[in-house]
């Protein structure tokens, strides 16, 4: 690739050298014919030589810019029929100036100055009147100003390049970021939707299957929750898969929310815990995320109960103020390893749903035994 971003350039520079060679010479041979002087090689080869240099120019701008100024100090006093030579000066020091070095263009310019002015003074007999001085020094100028704005503009494309740059990474680590939150949602849902009515009928199937001899009638209810549980799942799944596929479709059941509370102690009273719900404030309309948030919290909390706590009690409490909703679920159970010390994909699911809305939570054993969840929900924010 480096390579090929040269080709164009070079092909510039070599273009470029062979233009100025050829507007020399031409010049020369125009003047050899009026004045009907002597053309010598050495007047050629000095104006081949000194043009050949440019094609290194943006490679070497100074030591090229120097072999100029050499060219034009040897060219001008044993030439035999002047020529543009100075052109090829002009270009060189525009390049430096082109590439960022413009107080050495300027400084080869005053040496280029001195040089004809101590030409003029030395040699007895002037060469340039003062116009032609002036129009001199007006030329070493305006390469040097042309060469200085070229740089500006390489300076200006290039940081508008890396602006631009920027943006687009900005936006691609937007989209990852968008894309990673979004994999953590449908997560979240999937394992709050699945993790929950698998443990149930998890808890039901081992029940029935220890009942089915001596408590048939124990063990057709754990079936029926069974087969309710599976009906459960399976629509709250049809329901994400749908979010997903972005499916146009009125929805199967009530919205998930703490309006259906009742729904979710039922289903934990089903597996033998007692499940107790107390309400502090008056219940109000929730944003839909931090209603579905203080859903999935209780509902992954009295999932973590039935799956791991080995308790019989639990007590759900839902505190509404004017700011937030407060979630807690304390039970009996035992803080196993499993539930506080690895602290799995359930709790932190818990935690992220909480952060997402501004919100805290917090998750651990209580002094006098059993195990706590309490999150607050902002939701006036929200809102």
């Amino acid at each position: 690739m480096t390579v090929l971003r040269r080709v164009p350039g070079t092909a510039v520079d070599v273009a470029l050298a062979v233009l100025v060679a050829v507007v020399v010479l031409l010049s020369v041979l125009l003047n050899f014919a009026v004045e009907q002087g002597v053309l010598r090689l050495f007047d050629v080869l000095m104006i081949l030589g000194t043009c050949t240099a440019l094609v290194l120019r943006r490679h070497f701008p100074v030591p090229v810019a120097l072999v100029a100024l050499v060219g034009c100090a040897v060219y001008y006093p044993l030439s035999t029929v002047d020529g543009p030579l100075l052109l090829a000066f002009a270009v060189a020091l525009s390049t430096v100036a082109a590439e960022g070095r413009t107080a050495v263009a300027v400084l080869l310019a005053v040496v280029a100055m001195l040089l004809v002015g101590y030409g003029e003074v030395s040699g007895g007999q002037r060469h340039l009147d003062d116009t032609s001085l002036y129009l001199f020094a007006g030329w070493l100028v305006a390469a040097v100003a042309i060469g200085g704005l070229v740089h500006n503009r390489r300076a200006y494309l290039n940081e508008a390049e890396q602006r631009m740059l920027a943006v687009e990474r900005e936006k691609e680590e937007e989209a990852r970021s968008r894309a990673n939150e979004e994999r953590l949602r449908i997560a979240r849902e999937l394992h709050d939707v699945l993790g929950h009515h698998l443990s149930l009928i998890n808890v039901q199937a081992g029940a029935a299957l220890h009942r089915m001899d001596a408590e048939p009638a124990q063990a057709g209810s754990a079936l029926t929750s069974i087969k309710q549980a599976s009906k459960e799942a399976l629509r709250d799944l049809r329901a994400a898969l749908g979010v997903l596929r972005q499916v146009d479709e009125a929805p199967v059941g009530p919205a998930p929310g703490l309006g259906r509370l009742d729904d979710l102690v039922a289903q934990a009273r089903a597996t033998g815990l007692a499940v107790r719900v107390e309400v502090d404030g008056e219940p109000r309309s929730l944003p839909p995320e931090v209603d579905l948030a203080g859903y999935r919290i209780v509902q992954e909390a009295l999932t973590n109960v039935t799956r791991h706590a080995d308790a019989r009690t639990a007590l759900v409490r839902v505190s509404y103020s004017g700011q937030d909703v407060h979630v807690q679920i304390d039970d009996d159970g035992t803080a196993t390893p499993t539930r506080n010390v690895h602290r799995g994909n359930g709790i932190r699911g818990m935690e992220e749903r909480a952060r997402a809305l501004g919100g805290e939570l917090t998750a651990g054993p209580l002094p006098t035994g059993g195990f706590q969840v309490a999150a607050s929900l902002p939701w006036r924010a929200a809102r």
